[in-house]
């Protein structure tokens, strides 16, 4: 049995491309999908009849210069648009949501978007309802300004 797998580590080296790639689409920050091409690579180049720790150092060196040459590349092919890439709650800002809690005028209220409920405050001081859609224009750390939609 561990002579079949000797001698057709191409398979380990599928599988481990397999793995990366199934998980890099859950993460999507481009990592693992350096180490499933690494994999892939490696698959390939088994064929050859390199030593184990041979594949090893090929699957590493193949997988740094991966993060390295090609993952700019795809983020910077996949963001032309974003110079600016917005993450966490700066990613609410520009987003629309419903009034939870009436904003009452010169004070404080709550909106949900996307299932989290904001503290938020109106952008004009005026009062907005429950109910109402409101469009995010800044935040100041748990705290939303927001205008009425």
């Amino acid at each position: 049995m561990i002579e079949y797998f000797a001698e057709n580590l191409w398979q380990m080296w599928s599988l481990i491309a397999v793995i990366c790639l199934i998980l890099e689409i859950t993460n999507g920050d481009f990592y693992l999908m350096c180490f499933a091409i690494g994999g892939i690579l490696t698959a390939i180049i088994t064929v050859t009849g390199l030593e184990f720790y041979a594949q090893l150092l090929l699957f590493s060196i193949f997988s740094v210069a991966c993060i390295f040459f090609v993952r700019p590349v795809v983020i910077k092919y996949l963001h032309t648009k974003d110079s600016y890439r917005p993450s966490n709650a700066d990613a609410i800002i520009g987003r629309y949501g419903h009034v939870s809690q009436t904003i009452v005028e010169n004070g404080y209220g709550r909106v949900a978007i996307d299932g989290d409920d904001w503290k938020a405050i109106s952008a004009d001081n005026k009062s907005i309802e429950q109910g109402q859609k409101v469009k995010v224009l800044s935040r100041d750390s748990i705290i939303i300004t927001v205008e009425q939609a």
